[in-house]
């Protein structure tokens, strides 16, 4: 099992930055790929960036040039620097591992779940 806690979300303004931490526990979380998704009120959960256990990333689009996915793989912990907040960036953001050196854009492939951190950016 591993277990994943995020924290660091919160009220932003637009332009603004925020990084996110996802604390993990249980397994060994250097083996691991990790993620990041986020589901805005009333929409699906949708994949923001990842990282394998080879520290390669990449990450959507829509964020590719403002957000950064980075692990520590010493302290346990998986970040998002998130720079130039925009409105449509409000969201819950959850942390996702897979056991694996793999990653994918779909959430259905990614086992392990945090409870999320909810990202307010106000203009």
């Amino acid at each position: 099992q591993v277990r994943l806690v995020e924290s660091g979300g919160g009220l932003v303004q637009a332009g603004g930055s925020l990084r996110l931490s996802c604390a993990a526990s249980g397994r060994t979380f250097s083996d691991a790929s990790m993620g990041w998704f986020r589901q805005a009120p009333g929409k699906e959960r949708e994949f923001v960036a990842a990282i394998n256990r080879n520290g390669d990333t990449f990450a959507a689009l829509s964020v590719a040039d403002r957000f950064t996915i980075s692990r520590d793989n010493a302290k346990n912990t998986l970040y998002l620097q998130m720079n130039s907040l925009k409105l449509e960036d409000t969201a819950d953001y959850y942390c996702a591992a897979r056991l694996d050196s793999r990653t994918s854009s779909g959430r259905g492939d990614w086992p392990y779940w945090g409870q999320g951190t909810q990202v307010t950016v106000s203009s």
